[in-house]
C-alpha cells in the first residue's frame, strides 16, 4: 500500500513538472536582468533595431530548429540580426549571461541591452510580436 501511494505521488509530481516544462519552453520572457552586451563581446556588430543572440551546442537538435526559424524570420529584415554562438567555444560569455541550457536566445535592443529571453525553440508568433513591438 505504501509503495502504491509513493508511486502515485511520483507520477503526479512528474506530470506536473512535465506540463510546466512544456509550457515554459520557447516562451519569450521580458528581460529582467540589466545586461548590456557589446559587439566586442559577441564578436559581431549588433542589429540596428534588434539582435537575436542564440546560444547553441553541437549535438542539440532544437538548436538547429531555432537557427532555421530565426534565420528565416530575419533574412528579409535588414535592421534585425540573428547571431548564433557556440556555447562550448564561448563558455565564459555563456556563464556571464547565465546560459543554463541550449538553445537559449537573448533578444538585445540596438544598445545591446537585454529586452527578452527564450529558453528552447521560440514560438514563431512571439518572435513576430516582438518584432512588431520594437518597430522603429
Amino acid at each position: 500500500m505504501h509503495n502504491q501511494i509513493l508511486l502515485g505521488v511520483v507520477l503526479i509530481l512528474s506530470t506536473l513538472f512535465g506540463l510546466w516544462f512544456r509550457k515554459t519552453r520557447g516562451q519569450i520572457k521580458s528581460g529582467r536582468r540589466k545586461l548590456e552586451i557589446g559587439a566586442e563581446e559577441i564578436g559581431e556588430k549588433l542589429g540596428a533595431r534588434l539582435t537575436l543572440l542564440q546560444f547553441s551546442s553541437a549535438f542539440c537538435s532544437a538548436c538547429r530548429t531555432t537557427k532555421l526559424l530565426l534565420n528565416s524570420m530575419t533574412k528579409d529584415i535588414p535592421d534585425v540580426k540573428h547571431i548564433e554562438i557556440d556555447t562550448e567555444s564561448r563558455l565564459e560569455l555563456a556563464r556571464k549571461l547565465n546560459i543554463l541550457s541550449t538553445p537559449t536566445t537573448i533578444i538585445l535592443n540596438s544598445g545591446g541591452q537585454e529586452v527578452g529571453r527564450a529558453f528552447g525553440v521560440p514560438k514563431r508568433e512571439q518572435v513576430l510580436n516582438l518584432l512588431e513591438v520594437f518597430e522603429i
